[in-house]
């Protein structure tokens, strides 16, 4: 079983352009939490700034993804491209959609337990286990790219002029996403928390200052909240979203964060 719990704010933007999902449930704005089994897949959708129409791109995104039943990675990746495709066609007819794009991360429980863990843009997937915290999906970004060539350092991507360019997500209409997906390095052990971000989040707070504050003995919606309004704190000038699902034995866990 899993605890779940997330929230999605405009931050001090006009408006949201993230999403999440948890289980069957497309949120836009607000918090929820839940109990679940698997099978079951959570994400975080972040339409793309500068494109049209990122509200539109991101809860489209989600409610075509809740209804994916996850068998292997295969057919995952086939089902998330025709996500894509879905988007880019409707893009393409809708002028008001024209082109919008959106990032997706997430993880799929499957019906055998397994965790598969897929990505394309630059939100984010962490592991919270035994106090530490661990970047598990690899950001989708020039910044990256130019981190993995040495070409820049961890300080100059903070604040890298181009660090929001990245490639192509759902929707493109010119070219297709890469789309990353992986098992679970190391698989789910019970404690384990699967932390997922938009960039609202993780642009503002360091990996250190996010498992400071994951490491709090306070309820895991609670937490939840403390990091939207730590990265308020630090500007907030994008949406801020994030879900986090606790691997529990059973439902104890949940009511203990109730």
């Amino acid at each position: 079983m899993f605890y779940c719990c997330g929230i999605t704010e405009k931050g001090k933007m006009p408006h949201n352009e993230d999403a999440l999902l948890i289980g069957g449930e497309v949120l836009i704005n607000g918090k929820t939490e839940c109990t679940l089994g698997a099978p079951f897949i959570a994400a975080v959708s972040d339409g793309v700034s500068g494109e049209n129409a990122g509200e539109i791109a991101s809860q489209m995104c989600l409610e075509l993804v809740r209804s994916i039943r996850v068998s292997s990675p295969e057919q995952l990746r086939e089902s998330l491209m025709e996500v894509h495709r879905r988007l880019s066609g409707y893009s393409q007819i809708d002028p008001i959609s024209h082109n919008m794009q959106t990032t997706l991360c997430g993880f799929a429980v499957t019906d055998a337990g397994r965790a598969l863990v897929f990505n394309v843009g630059d939100s984010r997937l962490y592991r919270f286990r035994a106090g530490h915290i661990r970047q598990i999906s690899r950001d989708q970004s020039l910044v990256q790219m130019l981190l993995d060539k040495g070409t820049i350092t961890s300080e100059e991507k903070k604040d890298y002029v181009h660090r929001n360019i990245i490639s192509p997500a759902f929707g493109n209409t010119k070219n297709d996403p890469v789309i990353d997906i992986d098992e679970l390095e190391g698989g789910l052990e019970y404690g384990d928390i699967l932390l997922l971000c938009s960039d609202g989040l993780s642009d503002f707070l360091s990996s250190y200052e996010i498992q400071e504050i994951m490491q709090l003995p306070k309820p895991l919606k609670k937490r939840l909240d403390m990091l939207a309004a730590a990265a308020l704190i630090r500007g907030g000038n994008d949406n801020i979203t994030a879900v986090a699902c606790l691997y529990e034995h059973d439902s104890a866990a949940a009511r203990l964060n109730e």
